[in-house]
């Protein structure tokens, strides 16, 4: 279906169509492509970009489709959706799953899938924006925007912290604390793709708590309060208790796990185009299950 948005004027002021449509969480970019190959109504009526939005006066935007990239593959594969809307779409990403296209997988990852679906449902904009996204060992809830609105709105959040996100990881070790808030750099050392807790890094704060721990184990709750490369992972071995079969940052490979043992269990962000909170909660997987 073709992507379509009615907006009533409630305020007692008349705007331009540019400046009432920014106010709504329209880009620059996507105003551009708009005058380029979209069109607009004004009161049911086809109007011209110079108009005024009175007070009362109702705004339908149609925008152009969002064509695919040829660059970027289709992929039959399925993908464990755990919520869909018009312009929304939740997915639980499995451990091993790279979330983006690059050198070494550019065939199947959960782009090439997700755009494979929507390309099955007859969808016309094939260019989804992850708005989160996990390494390719850790498992759990992504948030994608089908089409330009919900990606422009959604970056608007995340740019302000707005989403929030919360993970399960069982790291080695017990914590001295049963609640922390990590706040120290990270950055990368030269070409090395590991990164590390560097004074000259970027700020990046990490939250958690302990929910269980073992002889030799801890399950933590934490809360991202930025979101830098590996940060759950290279903030937890500065602490000198890296996650459990996390190779790249030398934890323990013997606990049985095959991979860092890392799940984005919960997501909460703002639907604005709908005006109401969206939730979603998973269960731990069953590798990690398996070693509690």
């Amino acid at each position: 279906m073709t992507l379509k948005f009615t907006w009533a004027n409630n305020d007692k002021i008349e705007y331009g169509i540019k400046q009432f449509l920014v106010k709504k969480g329209v880009s620059h970019r996507m105003y551009n492509d708009l005058k380029h190959d979209g069109d607009i109504l004004l009161n049911h009526d086809h109007t011209k970009f110079d108009a005024q939005v009175k007070p009362g006066d109702e705004l339908m935007v149609i925008f152009p489709d969002e064509q695919s990239d040829n660059e970027v593959a289709f992929s039959e594969q399925p993908i464990d959706i755990i919520y869909e809307d018009d312009n929304w779409l939740v997915v639980n990403k499995p451990a091993g799953l790279t979330s983006v296209p690059g050198p070494s997988n550019r065939e199947d990852t959960l782009v090439n899938r997700i755009k494979g679906y929507l390309r099955k449902k007859g969808s016309h904009d094939l260019k989804p924006h992850l708005i989160t996204r996990l390494d390719r060992f850790t498992s759990g809830l992504v948030l994608i925007a089908k089409n330009r609105l919900a990606n422009s709105l959604a970056n608007q959040q995340v740019a302000k912290h707005q989403i929030e996100k919360y993970y399960y990881a069982i790291v080695d070790g017990k914590l001295e604390k049963s609640h922390a808030i990590i706040d120290q750099p990270i950055g990368r050392v030269g070409d090395n793709f590991r990164r590390e807790v560097i004074a000259d890094g970027k700020n990046a704060v990490t939250e958690y708590w302990v929910e269980t721990s073992s002889s030799n184990n801890t399950m933590v709750k934490i809360k991202l309060h930025t979101g830098r490369t590996h940060q759950i992972r290279v903030h937890m071995t500065a602490l000198g208790h890296p996650l459990l079969g996390d190779q790249l940052y030398n934890g323990p490979l013997d606990r049985g796990i095959k991979r860092q043992a890392l799940h984005a269990y919960y997501l909460k962000f703002h639907d604005d185009l709908s005006n109401v909170d969206r939730e979603f909660k998973l269960d731990l997987p069953a590798d990690m299950k398996a070693i509690l």
